[in-house]
């Protein structure tokens, strides 16, 4: 059997001190996750992390920093994910568009309330990646090498 890392992106946006979080139903339950979603060809990770978000919460946004890298083995099916979470700033909110068709809905939660729902939580990545931003984790765009 061949071994692959699947590659994904997330994006954290933080607006008047809430979150952006989308609702998803995965495995028969309803879970929270960052906007996020696999890279697709022919595209580089910045661009999969706006399309990503746009496609999930109809937000636009602007990248302005690489919170970090992470490497997770999902417990549930074995399955290995390199996710590259990026901070982005709300550019603007398109409400009457279309969501991803797994996705519930959007919501803005505190870090506060969003503990409270801790147990909803897709992955542990959640959390890890929005400690990391709260802690200050920044790295430059220009981290990333995409292609030419």
């Amino acid at each position: 059997m061949q071994w692959h890392a699947h590659v994904t992106v997330a994006t954290i946006v933080e607006h008047e001190g809430r979150f952006l979080f989308v609702e998803e139903l995965k495995g028969g339950r309803l879970v929270l996750n960052q906007p996020a979603g696999h890279l697709e060809a022919r595209e580089s990770l910045q661009q999969a992390a706006v399309r990503e978000t746009l496609e999930e919460t109809g937000c636009e946004v602007e990248l302005t920093a690489v919170t970090g890298i992470y490497l997770y083995t999902a417990p549930s099916n074995g399955v290995t994910y390199q996710r590259i979470c990026f901070t982005a700033e709300l550019i603007r909110h398109y409400p009457e568009r279309a969501l991803d068709t797994d996705i519930s809905g959007i919501r803005w939660l505190t870090y506060d309330e969003l503990l409270v729902e801790r147990q909803q939580l897709r992955s542990e990545l959640v959390l890890r990646c929005l400690d990391d931003y709260r802690a200050g984790d920044r790295y430059p765009l220009s981290l990333l090498h995409e292609p030419m």
